[in-house]
């Protein structure tokens, strides 16, 4: 059950995808006034190193994060950035750069940092972690008790799908969800869905989004359908966004293993999305798959309803 440690895939292309919308999302809500709780259920460790054992295994930041800055700020000029990179994009590399020394790129925020930074103190804005795995939250308590929050951050070891369900309504009826657990166990994508029908009943105006992985499994292509439908049932409009790098040309030498391609595909779905949040992506979508697309099956979708 423990096995999963994001550190592995921090600043994968999920991870643009996911922290792109995020922020997009969190700098919609905080143009209100009215105290804005965020709930992120599978916090993670928090913040993460580039440059440590853990992404370095894997290399996905490589397919992700480092391939986005070298696509806006080429080194070669036989490869020149896009005349007017999309404002998503901008915000999140400038979002991220944030966390670094000036022409570096050693440090990555997860969920809980990006929230954290975009939340406002003078509105009373809240933010509730969840986190279950063992080490991940020791890392995460560490790493937000530097942050000097006080109150407006709270570190629970605990299951965020049952956590979140004393948390709504919230008082200031308004709020944010995140839901994105590692999805190792398959029973991962029922406990989703069922947490966000349960979620709608107890707080119906709430924005909540859910990070699922593409994979060729049968829970993980039912999610987004069963989440659209949950979402029509109780009337509210819907965001559906997916990013498919595909699959990289390069194969393995004679006598070298094959070449696990890893997570080549994901998906973000928000129940009551901020109404500017598709016509940026319209933009931004089309220049993350021309950046971080490596081969065949690349593709990026978006719909909406409501």
């Amino acid at each position: 059950m423990f096995s999963y440690r994001h550190a592995f895939h921090a600043g994968s292309h999920a991870d643009v995808l996911k922290h792109m919308m995020l922020i997009a999302i969190l700098r919609h809500l905080t143009q209100k006034d009215a105290a804005l709780v965020v709930v992120d259920t599978h916090a993670g460790a928090g913040l993460y190193r580039l440059d440590g054992d853990y992404a370095g295994t894997t290399g996905e930041a490589q397919t992700g994060i480092f391939r986005l800055a070298s696509a806006i700020s080429p080194a070669k000029p036989a490869k020149p950035a896009p005349k007017e990179v999309a404002p998503l994009i901008q915000d999140y590399m400038s979002f991220v750069a944030q966390f670094n020394v000036p022409g570096e790129l050693k440090v990555y925020p997860g969920s809980p940092f990006v929230a954290q930074r975009l939340l406002r103190a003078e509105a009373r804005d809240k933010l509730k972690l969840f986190e279950l795995h063992p080490t991940d939250i020791k890392s995460l308590a560490g790493n937000i008790a530097q942050l000097e929050a006080g109150r407006q951050v709270t570190v629970t070891r605990a299951d965020g799908f049952e956590g979140l369900k004393a948390l709504l309504p919230p008082p200031s009826r308004r709020a944010m969800v995140l839901i994105d657990p590692s999805y190792e166990i398959k029973t991962d994508y029922a406990k989703t869905v069922a947490c966000v029908q349960d979620a709608l009943t107890r707080f119906a105006t709430g924005t909540y989004m859910v990070w699922y992985p593409v994979i060729p499994r049968p829970e993980a292509h039912d999610l987004p359908r069963r989440l659209k439908t949950i979402a029509n049932r109780a009337g509210k409009p819907w965001l559906n966004a997916s990013l498919a790098i595909g699959q990289d040309e390069e194969r393995s030498q004679p006598g070298e293993p094959a070449r696990r391609p890893g997570l080549t595909a994901s998906g973000v779905f928000v129940v009551n999305p901020p109404h500017t949040l598709k016509p940026a992506l319209q933009v931004a979508l089309p220049q993350l798959l021309k950046a971080l697309g490596r081969g065949r099956g690349m593709s990026q979708t978006l719909e909406s309803a409501g």
